[in-house]
Order: C-alpha cells, then sequence, then structure tokens
C-alpha cells in the first residue's frame, strides 16, 4: 500500500506552499476547497433505536469525492469520474442499521415468507433467447482467484458464473453457512434486498443517505475514518492485500469475506461502511447524475433520490444501480472504491459473493 508515502508527499507539498507566501496559501486552500464543512442537524433523535440501527441526523454535506489519483489524495489509479463534481447535499434523519444484513437475519426472512431469490431460479429461455439450455440453470458469479499476474482490463478472468452458487451456497454448491452467521449475506440482487427491507419495515438508502452516514459527520475525509489508510499502522477494513487477483495475503486478518463489525466504527457507530462486502442503494446509476446535478444549478440539493433513468457508457444497455463501500476485493492495484466519497454500480437483478446490503428507516412522525 502506498498511503503512508502518498501523506509524506502531500505533507511536503503543503509545507512547501505555505513556506512560498499569500499566492501559495490559496493554493494549498484549493486542495481541499471542494468540500465545505459538514453540518448535521442538532435535533435529538426521535425516540428510542429500534434494534441494531443508530441515528443518522442527516444535514448537509459535500458528496463526492476528489480525483483520488492526484498527489493531494493518492487514492489509486482510477479518477472516479463519476463521482464529481462534488455538490451540496442536505438529507433528512434517518435510523441505518449498523451493520450489513446478515446470514441469519436473512435466513429468518426467508422461513417467514418463503422467498427465492433471484440466484435460486434458472433463467429462462425468454430472458435469453440466444443462451444454450444447458446454461440455462440457476447460479450466480463468484470472484475465483487466477493462477498467476494477469492483465487487469478484463474482469472475466477472476469473475465465473458458478452453478449453484446462492446466498446458501456464496461460492457454489460445495459451500455452505456454517459457521459464517454473523457473516453479511451475499448473492443478493437488487431486488432481493428491496424484499427484505419491505419485510423488515424498512427500506435501501439513498446514495446520498449511504454517504452522509457513511462520513460519520467529516468533512472531506478520504475513507470513513480520515485521510490515512492504515492510521499508526492499523487496518481499518477489511480489503485486499497481496497480488491481485492472484493472492489475498489476510494482512488485514481476513482472507476473503470477513464476519460484520470486525473493524472500528465510524463516528456515527456504523461498522464496515468500507471493505468487506458492496452494498446496495436505491438510486439507478447514472455516470453523469452529479455533472446532470451542477447544470441544474440548485445550490444544495435536498434529499435527491437519484436520476430517474439508468446509464453507463460502458454497458449502456444495462439497467444498474448504485453499489456503496468496496469489499474485500477492493485494493489500490484494481479498485479503491473504499473510499467513502467513490461510487460503485451493478445490474439490478446480478448478485455476487462480495455483494450485499444494509437497510435504513425513516422516523415515524
Amino acid at each position: 500500500m502506498k498511503s503512508r508515502e502518498c501523506n509524506r508527499v502531500f505533507a511536503l507539498f503543503v509545507a512547501f506552499v505555505l513556506s512560498s507566501g499569500v499566492v501559495s496559501l490559496a493554493v494549498a486552500a484549493s486542495v481541499s476547497s471542494f468540500f465545505a464543512p459538514t453540518k448535521p442537524n442538532k435535533a435529538a433523535p426521535p425516540g428510542h433505536s429500534p434494534p441494531g440501527m443508530v441515528w443518522i441526523p442527516g444535514g448537509e454535506f459535500s458528496m463526492g469525492s476528489e480525483d483520488p489519483t492526484t498527489d493531494a489524495v493518492c487514492g489509486g489509479h482510477e479518477p472516479m469520474r463519476d463521482s464529481r463534481p462534488i455538490h451540496r447535499v442536505y438529507v433528512d434523519g434517518f435510523w441505518m442499521d449498523k451493520t450489513e444484513v446478515t446470514n441469519e437475519q436473512f435466513e429468518k426472512f426467508i422461513k417467514a415468507t418463503g422467498y427465492r431469490t433471484i440466484a435460486e431460479i434458472a433463467p429462462t429461455q425468454e430472458e435469453f433467447p440466444t443462451a444454450p439450455k444447458e446454461n440455462l440453470v440457476a447460479g450466480s458469479t463468484v470472484f475465483t482467484p487466477t493462477p498467476k499476474a494477469v492483465p487487469l482490463q478484463n474482469m472475466f478472468q477472476w469473475w465465473r458464473y458458478q452453478h449453484g452458487a446462492d446466498w446458501r451456497h456464496p461460492e457454489g454448491p460445495n459451500s455452505n453457512l456454517k459457521g459464517r452467521e454473523n457473516y453479511p449475506v451475499v448473492q443478493v440482487a437488487f431486488p432481493d434486498a428491496e424484499a427484505y427491507a419491505q419485510w423488515a419495515g424498512k427500506r435501501l438508502p439513498t446514495e446520498a443517505e449511504w454517504e452522509f452516514a457513511a462520513r460519520g459527520g467529516r468533512t472531506g475525509a478520504a475513507y470513513a475514518w480520515g485521510n490515512e489508510l492504515k492510521p499508526g499502522g492499523k487496518w481499518m477494513a477489511n480489503i485486499y492485500e497481496g497480488k491481485f487477483p492472484v493472492k489475498d495475503t489476510g494482512d488485514d486478518r481476513f482472507v476473503g469475506i470477513a464476519p460484520v463489525a470486525q473493524f472500528p466504527p465510524n463516528k456515527y457507530g456504523l461498522y464496515d461502511v468500507a471493505g468487506n462486502v458492496w452494498e446496495w442503494c436505491s438510486d439507478w446509476y447514472r455516470a453523469d447524475y452529479y455533472a446532470q446535478i451542477a447544470k441544474q444549478g440548485k445550490g444544495v440539493v435536498r434529499n435527491p433520490q437519484g436520476p430517474d433513468t439508468p446509464w453507463d457508457p460502458a454497458e449502456p444497455n444495462e439497467k444498474k444501480r448504485v453499489h456503496r463501500g468496496g469489499s474485500f476485493l477492493c485494493t489500490d492495484q484494481y479498485c479503491t472504491r473504499y473510499m467513502v466519497g467513490t461510487r460503485g454500480k451493478g445490474e439490478a437483478t446480478t448478485a455476487a459473493n462480495h455483494l450485499g446490503f444494509r437497510c435504513v428507516q425513516s422516523p415515524r412522525h
């Protein structure tokens, strides 16, 4: 990881410009000028917290991410253009699950409703008219390490469609949930997450709610805990160490997925808002959504619900929803979306073994 080196470079840069006079002070200030102060609401929570949830006060904040590839941020190799321009947003207060929904919690939903997830239902010829019949079997996508280093332009080198992979069998039919009751449920598509949330009397967070909560009241920090990836040499999230996608060395104590709440919570009491598993948000994903907001010139956008239609220029025909938080597969070699202002995306009916969710609940007035 290069976080320590980058922080040192940034400190030297700031020291240099500050020693150069008034003009350089302006330059130094511009490094973080896109982020105006976060202004959390000060009203008390409206009653006692629902079980397993914490109060997120809401308020006004700057949403988005600076370019992580610059020396000022030093967060990886991707510029994250879909996370800019940084813009002001206001969200009302809400309750949020402390952790991602666990296998134990999801199993209660399944037993109560008899629900079958998308990964458990075989696709039909009508849905995929050109697919061979032998491929129309229930399953889902599973990460598979490569035997040696490979170029990172083609993700299909380390992802496979696995027959029999579902929430009960995250890596395929030979895997199970024994001893994983407190792990985040994975292999859930967007409609599956929505169905659980409705059953629980909750909903999925908007992207704006998710980022406000994940920031924990901080202004413009790169990570949910601050601006250094490993403060004091301490790992703060379950991400990928080692050579991607060959071997996760588990320097953060976990190779692959981890149980929930194994790292310190953020200032609002939320666990795992970086790494471990991606989390579904309710918004459609549009690569140009932030640019659209900026063009409208509304100043502070209140309680945004996301765009009306999805659009990913890489796959314009796919209907994608927003993912947030990154996963145990994120690394500065390939994906640094454990950075709090960055965005992910996924086709709404596609699940994977690094993708889960958590819920929110609006206060009842």
